[in-house]
């Protein structure tokens, strides 16, 4: 066993109180953080137990240092060992699971405050409620909130001073009935900080109670002969009632408890939490813990424990657990149920549990097994409202630079990858000038009608590099064909990202993460690279014909050869003399060296 004096020395200083011990290695860093009721007994034991732990054992024989911290409660050891291994990441502790993704209803620290969803949480004094594991209940409460509270979503800076001074006003949503006008001082505070402080109520599960005071203040409101405000306030219980009859109701009897269990699997660990006030589950989030060296039930469980009350509002003194833990919370009473109603909640929070178990590990398999271009396609068909896979995509591009030598391209992507050989570029022929509109309704014209003259397959959608306009003139040559309404067809505008539809004026806003996005970026990119080099080269090609129409005795053959041999005019004029004279005779190879030497001596 690895327990050499200096360890020794610090072992035997430890005193016999709560703590949390942090063990270091050669090179100075925390490798493993730990909290105990009895610190020396503790961190002793690592050094006097044979340890059949592969991993443990190895942590054992790479401890250099020891560093302890003694606290007054055991609670403080479970709160402050939590917080370190956040901090710190140690390689041989409990990794959780990142939660940056689930959202969080957040109320902010302002005047005539917001509530609204966000998965960033920000210590400006806002109170957050979360996290929520169903995006769909959160849209269901902020739904709720807006039909029933009238609240404001606009970012204005609300202060005393700023509205007395008329700084605002009133936008849409007071027109429309959805905000009651705090920005022009037709809400007062008071009146919007009552329904905050109703929102607040519902949101830690105490809507039995926000429904009991709307009915005392619709019955007071009728007796003064108020209907207006009376109508107003039954319209609210309403749906509040309607929302409350969704909860899950597991038993009247039980008011306010926290419900725990937990589930080992290989070497990850889940703990199920629900929450439930007066009688109803309105909270449930499932933590995911990895463990890397032997660690014993009842540790993981507290560690979870704390480490969900941190995250999650709760002032419950009942606690409803499988085992008791190790340590005590302070004014927290376990309960380890046998049966009753809280037999059943644990029964609850244990099925969930399982079925979160089975729905990771078949999503994952599902990830495994399915294409990375399956997946791409099944997302853009469901971001874009298609009927069906878009295998096929096509998306054109026009190159007018600076109104020369105008050409268009189209590229082609089959299984959301690039299918280079059906690469097309086109020679505007019928529009003179630049003009991107009838440009593009000629090249996406030329495009499906020889397809449908070869009788080949139709791409499932098509992209124009362009917004509304781009849009409308590819639209008109499809109609020409007879496949408006056929082809699936959008338009993304450049500056915004913006996705349009034919005929609706208000663009799709894809998130900017899509893998959507992205495939169409790659595709209106890739569009853009093929038609610039083709217009390059075009251009190229059109500079050196025009510098060797100068040169008298040079026929179309001649500068043919030349081209195809030289690329460039540049390269022309440096070629070896007799080179060229075997290229295209002595008498023309003469004219060509007479031209240059003349053009130099311009210099």
């Amino acid at each position: 066993m690895h327990y050499n004096s200096h360890l020794k020395n610090l072992v035997s200083a430890l005193p016999h109180e709560p703590g949390i011990y942090q063990y270091f290695d050669k090179d100075g860093t925390i490798i493993y953080i730990g909290k105990a009721k009895d610190l020396k007994k503790r961190v002793s034991s690592y050094f006097t137990k044979t340890h059949d732990n592969r991993k443990t054992a190895i942590l054992v024989r790479n401890i250099i240092d020891i560093k302890t911290i003694v606290v007054e409660t055991e609670q403080d050891a479970l709160i402050l060992e939590n917080n370190l291994i956040k901090k710190y990441k140690p390689r041989y502790n409990i990794m959780l699971k990142d939660d940056k993704t689930y959202p969080w209803i957040c109320i902010k620290n302002e005047s005539f405050p917001r509530v609204f969803q966000t998965r960033r949480i920000e210590r400006d004094g806002s109170l957050y409620f979360g996290p929520f594991t169903s995006v769909m209940l959160v849209r269901t409460l902020l739904e709720l909130f807006r039909q029933s509270y009238k609240l404001r979503n606009c970012n204005l800076q609300l202060s005393e001073a700023n509205v007395s001074r008329g700084k605002f006003k009133v936008c849409l949503q007071y027109h429309i009935g959805n905000c009651l006008g705090p920005c022009e001082n037709y809400q007062n505070e008071e009146s919007y900080n009552k329904s905050i402080e109703e929102i607040k109520s519902i949101l830690k599960g105490n809507i039995g109670s926000v429904i009991s005071g709307l009915k005392t203040a619709m019955k007071k409101y009728s007796e003064e002969l108020n209907f207006e405000e009376a109508q107003q306030i039954k319209l609210r219980l309403e749906i509040l009632q309607n929302y409350q009859a969704k909860s899950t109701v597991v038993s009247p009897t039980i008011q306010n408890v926290d419900v725990y269990s937990f589930l080992r699997d290989d070497q990850t660990i889940y703990i199920n939490f629900l929450k439930v006030v007066r009688g109803s589950v309105i909270h449930s989030f499932t933590l995911e813990i990895k463990e890397k060296v032997e660690e014993n039930d009842e540790d993981i469980l507290l560690f979870g424990i704390t480490e969900i009350r941190q995250r999650i509002f709760s002032n419950a003194t009942e606690f409803i657990v499988p085992f008791k833990p190790s340590f005590q919370l302070e004014g927290i009473k376990f309960t380890i149920p046998q049966r009753g109603d809280k037999k059943m909640l644990l029964e609850l929070s244990e099925k969930n549990v399982k079925y979160y178990v089975l729905e990771t590990k078949k999503n994952n398999s599902l990830l495994k097994n399915e294409k990375p271009s399956e997946r791409i396609l099944k997302t853009a068909q469901k971001d874009l409202g298609l009927k069906e896979l878009p295998f096929h995509i096509e998306c054109f591009d026009n190159s007018n630079l600076q109104g020369t030598n105008p050409v268009a391209s189209c590229v082609v992507f089959k299984n959301a990858k690039p299918a280079k050989k059906e690469y097309r570029h086109f020679n505007i022929k019928t529009v003179d000038g630049p003009n991107d509109f009838a440009s593009m309704e000629e090249i996406v014209f030329r495009r499906y009608r020889r397809l449908l003259d070869e009788n080949q397959h139709l791409p499932n959608l098509i992209i124009v590099d362009g917004g509304k306009g781009q849009l409308g003139s590819a639209m008109n040559a499809l109609e020409k064909l007879g496949l408006r309404g056929k082809l699936p067809i959008i338009g993304i505008a450049k500056r915004l990202e913006e996705i349009y539809y034919p005929g609706d004026p208000v663009p799709l806003y894809i998130d900017k993460t899509s893998e959507t996005l992205k495939l169409i970026q790659q595709m209106r990119d890739e569009a853009h690279r093929f038609g610039i080099t083709h217009h390059r080269d075009k251009r190229s090609k059109a500079m050196i014909v025009s510098e060797l129409d100068q040169i008298k005795g040079v026929g179309e053959k001649t500068k043919e050869l030349l081209l195809r041999q030289y690329k460039s005019i540049e390269n022309i004029r440096t070629a070896d003399f007799v080179e060229v004279e075997n290229l295209i005779g002595k008498s023309k190879a003469v004219l060509l060296k007479e031209y240059f030497s003349k053009e130099i001596s311009k210099l």
